[in-house]
C-alpha cells in the first residue's frame, strides 16, 4: 500500500490493485496547503459541511463519495466501489471560534491490503469507550496531533495507550504552512513516545506492507506533499 499525506487531514492510500481512496480533502484557501490534483476511486469525508474536511467536489474525475457522518448514523458501515467503510459518530471541539453550535463528524476506518486504517475525522473531545473501542486492532492510525481545534493530547493518548496500533501517522498537527496560533507543533505530540519509537519519513510518501508492520506502537512522521 502506497500512502501519501496532502496535509491537514487529507491523504491518498492506494493499494496493490491501484484502487485509490482520499480522505478528508480540505479547500485550499483555508488551511494553505497545496490544492490536491491527483485522483482516487473513492472519497471519504468526516462530514459534508466543514470546509478543512468535506471538500470531495475539488477533486479531480468522479470518484465515489462516502460521508462517514451519514454512515455512522445508518448503522456504522457502508459501501462505495467494493470499499467497505465503518464509522461511529463524533464531535468537534465543543469551544471551537469558529461555530457556535459544535458539528458532528465521523470516525472511521477500512482494510486496504489485509491492513486496517483508521481516520480520527474532526473529533475534539474526550473519547467515549465505544469510541476507544473503535479503534481497537487498528495497523494504521492517522491520527489528530495538534490538540487545540482537536482532541486534547492527554485525552489522545489514552486511546493509543489502550489500543496500541501499530502504525500512528500524525496529521491536523501545525506546520510552516498550517499555522492557527494555539495548535501544536509535532514536537508536542512526539513528547509522548520514546524516541526510538518515532520514525521521520522525510517524504510526503511511504510504502508499507503487513511485513512492515511492527510489534509495538512506532510513530511515523511524514511530510505534506508541497
Amino acid at each position: 500500500m502506497q500512502i501519501t499525506w496532502f496535509g491537514h487531514a487529507a491523504f491518498k492510500l492506494t493499494d496493490a490493485t491501484g484502487f485509490s481512496i482520499i480522505t478528508d480533502p480540505y479547500t485550499p484557501e483555508g488551511v494553505g496547503y497545496a490544492p490536491i490534483r491527483e485522483s482516487a476511486d473513492v472519497v471519504v469525508i468526516s462530514s459534508d459541511d466543514d470546509s478543512a474536511h468535506c471538500r470531495a467536489d475539488l477533486i479531480p474525475g468522479e470518484p465515489l463519495v462516502l460521508n462517514a457522518l451519514d454512515v455512522a448514523k445508518a448503522g456504522g458501515a457502508g459501501e462505495a466501489g467494493g470499499l467497505t467503510v465503518h464509522a461511529i459518530e463524533a464531535m468537534e471541539w465543543e469551544l471551537h471560534p469558529e461555530h457556535d453550535i459544535p458539528g458532528q463528524n465521523g470516525m472511521y476506518r477500512f482494510e486496504m491490503d489485509g491492513m486496517k486504517i483508521a481516520h480520527m475525522g474532526d473529533v475534539g473531545n474526550p473519547l467515549t469507550e465505544a469510541q476507544q473501542d473503535f479503534f481497537a486492532d487498528t495497523d494504521v492510525l492517522l491520527t489528530l496531533a495538534g490538540g487545540y481545534l482537536t482532541i486534547e493530547l492527554p485525552d489522545l493518548m489514552e486511546m493509543i495507550h489502550r489500543v496500541q496500533p501499530k502504525i500512528i501517522i500524525p496529521m491536523h498537527f501545525r506546520t510552516l504552512t498550517y499555522k492557527p496560533r494555539n495548535t501544536m507543533w509535532i514536537e508536542s505530540f512526539l513528547a509522548h513516545f520514546r524516541d526510538n519509537h518515532v520514525d521521520f519519513a522525510l517524504s510526503h510518501t511511504i510504502d508499507l506492507t503487513r511485513a512492515d508492520l511492527p510489534d509495538h506502537s512506532r510513530v511515523m512522521v511524514m511530510d505534506y506533499l508541497r
